[in-house]
């Protein structure tokens, strides 16, 4: 298999990734074959795969212009995965030129394409770190440089929490980035879930079984366990909902139907 010229070296181009899977589903460029035949798997039982992650990206630049609205201007997003088109630093530093943005993830390929698309753009940064140790987040030297953290931040957890399955305590994780937050703050965080999806269950489960073979185990929760993230932020109105039902800019009943196939809310600390 040929190596791209965009590939980091020193990755395993023969291993599928979550963010480049995500990264071919958004019909992006920086993925390899395995990445597209794992995709092609998992959208043999749930063909609407595309559709989800549409909605959640869309989602999430709503949320990121909630955020401006609240006069929050700082945004750390992990599990940020590849950049593509209307990413959170362009979302929110279109709204708010002084708006500073750290990116947060673990594959290479994302880290990588992160840093060439902010070279030049001393308000953005990235960092290369997991979810599941928020203390090596919290520390970076990015953060650091570009975020004050006795001011407010927006937490973005967007299509990440479902790939940390209970035995690594995501919600520990999520408690320690909580608590370094000034009030103000804000988690938005989207989760995928059986509820919703026009499939039966069953059927669904084979692309979460796709996801177990390539080492990437996708954990489907239901709303409630959903809903325990936010344990210590007051939800914002309209509280943990489907993806197109948060302050939707359009009819929801022009979406496609699987665009419900998942849950977002957000969350303010008082």
């Amino acid at each position: 298999m040929e190596r791209p010229a965009w590939a980091p070296t020193g990755i395993d181009i023969s291993v599928p990734s979550v963010s480049r899977i995500y990264d071919y589903y958004l019909g992006g460029s920086h993925n390899f074959e395995v990445d597209r035949e794992a995709a092609r798997k998992a959208m043999e039982f749930i063909p609407g795969l595309p559709k989800v992650m549409q909605a959640n990206r869309a989602f999430m630049r709503r949320a990121v212009r909630f955020a401006l609205d609240q006069g929050v201007t700082q945004f750390l997003d992990i599990g940020s995965g590849i950049p593509t088109f209307g990413n959170v630093h362009e979302v929110a530093q279109s709204g708010a030129p002084e708006a500073r943005v750290v990116y947060v993830d673990h594959d290479p390929v994302a880290v990588a394409h992160s840093r060439a698309v902010l070279e030049g753009n001393e308000r953005a940064g990235v960092v290369a770190a997991d979810l599941r140790k928020p203390q090596d987040i919290l520390s970076s030297p990015e953060v650091g440089r570009l975020l004050d953290l006795e001011r407010p931040v927006a937490l973005l957890l967007v299509a990440v929490l479902h790939f940390v399955e209970d035995a690594d305590d995501p919600r520990a994780a999520v408690a320690a980035l909580r608590d370094a937050l000034a009030p103000g703050s804000l988690l938005i965080l989207t989760h995928a879930a059986y509820e919703g999806i026009p499939l039966s269950e069953d059927r669904a489960g084979g692309a979460v079984g796709v996801y177990r073979t390539i080492r990437n185990p996708l954990v489907m929760r239901t709303s409630e366990e959903i809903a325990t993230f936010f344990d210590g932020f007051e939800m914002v109105a309209p509280g943990l909902v489907q993806m197109p039902m948060w302050r939707p800019e359009n009819s929801p009943e022009q979406e496609d139907p699987y665009a419900f196939s998942g849950f977002a809310g957000v969350g303010h600390i008082a």
